[in-house]
C-alpha cells in the first residue's frame, strides 16, 4: 500500500457559510467498483444528472486487492461550498484524489453518447471522445463544467467513462466517483431558452415599451418569477394568473428600494426625455405607472408630472398632483412656483398673484431666484404655445 499527497489545490479558502448559487447534490452520486480483466476495456455509465447540472467532479483511483479509499469525494466536497472552491483552490489543503492507490495503471476516456463509447469499447478508437486520458496512471480528479468541457452540455443527463486496463497479466480494481454541481435557478427548469421567453413577453408590455431600455425591469421581474416558481409551475398557471404575477412582481420591482433605484431612475430619465420631445402623454403615462400610483414618487416627481401636465393643457391635474407635493414638503419653492403658473393658466388669478406676492423676494434653488425662474418659465411656456395675457401682470407685480 502506498499514501501520497495526490491532488492538491492551494490558493485562498471559500467560507462554508458564503452564498452559493448552487449545491453538490450528494444524492445523486455515481459510486461504482470496476472488476477489469486484464487488458480489457469497459464503457460505464454515469448516474442519471439531476436537473440544472452545470459541473461535476470525478475521481478515478486504481486499488490493489482488498484496498479501501480513505475517504469519499462526497465527504471531501463537504469543504468546498461551490466549484470555485476547486478552481480557485484552498488554503487547508484538500485532496481530491485518493489517498491510496495500487500499482496498476489504466488510460481512459470520456463520451457524452452511448454509441461512442460502445465503439471504443469495441474497437478502443477514441474518435468521439469528448476527453481522453492516454497517459496511463494510477488516480486521477477533475472538474468539468457545461463551459469549459465538450463532455458536459447543458440538460445532460449522463457521461459514459471508459476504461483500458494496462495491466496485461492480472485483473485491476477501478473505483470511479461522480459528483453533480446543480444550480438553483436551472434545477427549477429555468433555461437560456426559457429564460428569454420571460424577458421577452416582458418587454412587450406597455410599461416596459414606455421605458425605453427595460432590461433592468425585465430582468427584475424575471428573478421574481425563478424565487416563486420552478418553470414547470409557472407553465401551468391560467392565462389570469400569469398576468397577476407580472403586475404584483412589476410592482415589486417598482418599489422605492435600494436594489431598484435603477429602474425607478430610468423611469425619470425616459419621461423627461419623452417631455423633452414634446411627447406629453407618453411622459404623463410613464411617470404615472411607474411612480406615482405604486406610490414611489418624490416630491420632485409629482412636480415633473404636475408641469407636464402643464404642458398639455391639463391645468386642474397639473393642480392636483401640485398640492400632493405641497403635502410632501410645504417649503418647496419650485413646487409653489408651478403651482402659482398652473393657477395662472387655470384662470385662477388671484391665487398665482398672492404665491407670488408672498415668494418673489425668495429663492427657488441655491443659484436661482423666484423673479428670474419666473421670467424663464414664462419664456419656456411661449414657445411651447402657451400664452397668457397675465404673464405681464406677474411679471410687474414681482418687480414691484
Amino acid at each position: 500500500m502506498k499514501f501520497f499527497y495526490v491532488l492538491f489545490f492551494g490558493i485562498f479558502y471559500v467560507s462554508l457559510s458564503a452564498q452559493t448559487t448552487g449545491y453538490w447534490d450528494k444524492n445523486r452520486t455515481t459510486t461504482k467498483e470496476i472488476a477489469l480483466g486484464a487488458g480489457d476495456r469497459i464503457a460505464i455509465k454515469s448516474e442519471d444528472f439531476p436537473k440544472g447540472t452545470t459541473e461535476i467532479i470525478y475521481r478515478i483511483t486504481l486499488l490493489d486487492d482488498n484496498q479501501q479509499l480513505a475517504s469519499s469525494l462526497v465527504s471531501l466536497l463537504k469543504s468546498i461550498p461551490d466549484p470555485s472552491g476547486i478552481t480557485q483552490g484552498s488554503a487547508g489543503g484538500v485532496f481530491l484524489a485518493s489517498k491510496i492507490s495500487g500499482d496498476d495503471k489504466c488510460t481512459y476516456a470520456l463520451f457524452s453518447n452511448e454509441e461512442s463509447a460502445k465503439k471504443y469499447k469495441d474497437s478502443g478508437k477514441t474518435d468521439g471522445a469528448c476527453f481522453v486520458q492516454s497517459t496511463p496512471l494510477s488516480k486521477e480528479a477533475k472538474l468539468l463544467s457545461i463551459e469549459n468541457s465538450k463532455c458536459l452540455k447543458v440538460n445532460a443527463q449522463n457521461i459514459w467513462f471508459a476504461f483500458e486496463s494496462q495491466n496485461w497479466i492480472m485483473n485491476q480494481k477501478i473505483m470511479l466517483e461522480v459528483v453533480p454541481w446543480v444550480d438553483y435557478k436551472l434545477s427549477k427548469g429555468w433555461s437560456q431558452e426559457n429564460k428569454k421567453a420571460i424577458l421577452d413577453l416582458c418587454k412587450t408590455s406597455d410599461l416596459a415599451e414606455l421605458m425605453g431600455n427595460a432590461d433592468d425591469f425585465c430582468v427584475c421581474i424575471l428573478d421574481q418569477f425563478i424565487q416563486k416558481y420552478t418553470f414547470a409551475e409557472y407553465q401551468k398557471l391560467l392565462a389570469a394568473e400569469k398576468s397577476k404575477a407580472y403586475r404584483d412582481f412589476g410592482s415589486k420591482c417598482l418599489s422605492n428600494t435600494s436594489e431598484n433605484q435603477s429602474i425607478l431612475n430610468s423611469v425619470r430619465v425616459n419621461s423627461f426625455q419623452y417631455f423633452q420631445n414634446k411627447n406629453y402623454d407618453k411622459a404623463i403615462r410613464l411617470l404615472q405607472v411607474g411612480l406615482i400610483e405604486n406610490g414611489n414618487g418624490k416630491i420632485m416627481d409629482y412636480n415633473a408630472l404636475a408641469t407636464y401636465y402643464i404642458y398639455s393643457k391639463q391645468y386642474g391635474k397639473a393642480i392636483k398632483y401640485l398640492k400632493e407635493a405641497e403635502k410632501k414638503d410645504p417649503s418647496e419653492l419650485l413646487v409653489q412656483l408651478n403651482l402659482a403658473h398652473a393657477y395662472l393658466l387655470n384662470d385662477q388669478l388671484s391665487e398665482a398673484k398672492m404665491l407670488h406676492k408672498k415668494y418673489k423676494n425668495q429663492s427657488v434653488s441655491a443659484v436661482q431666484d423666484w423673479k428670474t425662474r419666473t421670467k424663464i418659465d414664462f419664456e419656456e411656456l411661449k414657445k411651447a404655445g402657451i400664452e397668457s395675457e397675465d404673464f405681464n401682470r406677474i411679471l410687474k407685480l414681482i418687480q414691484e
